[in-house]
């Protein structure tokens, strides 16, 4: 299993939340979830300037297995994607927690980030759905 780097939060439903300088959120799915998914073959993202809402889903990644939706860790306004997803899903499944991140959200409720699951929490909930 792939380290967790430390300065993430988690949605229970496998999306990960880094908090970047600037204040806004960048999203993506965690390794563990592009692992059980396989290989991706699609990505489909929200649009830049669409409204989310946390915990609801505004993308969907698409692996020859499944199709699953990716919710927002937090509530507010899309500002940028990761538009090379289109044409290389596969980046999420070779670096989940850098090239492939999904969106970046402007937070509109800040307290959110305080909903989400650390990461030791996350090993623990990865941890638990094992057994």
């Amino acid at each position: 299993m792939s380290e967790i780097p430390g300065d993430l939060k988690f949605l229970k439903s496998h999306e990960w939340a880094r908090v970047e300088d600037s204040g806004r959120v960048t999203v993506g799915i965690s390794d563990h979830a592009q692992g059980l998914l396989g290989d991706l073959v699609y990505v489909e993202l929200p649009n830049v300037g669409d409204e989310v809402e946390q915990s609801v889903g505004v993308a969907v990644v698409e692996s020859v297995k499944a199709a699953s939706d990716v919710y927002s860790p937090v509530s507010g306004t899309v500002v940028a994607v990761n538009t090379e997803l289109a044409d290389k899903p596969e980046k999420i499944n070779e670096d989940a927690y850098g090239e492939g991140w999904i969106f970046v959200v402007e937070m509109s409720e800040p307290e959110q980030l305080n909903e989400l699951l650390t990461p030791d929490d996350y090993a623990e909930l990865i941890e638990d759905e094992a057994h």
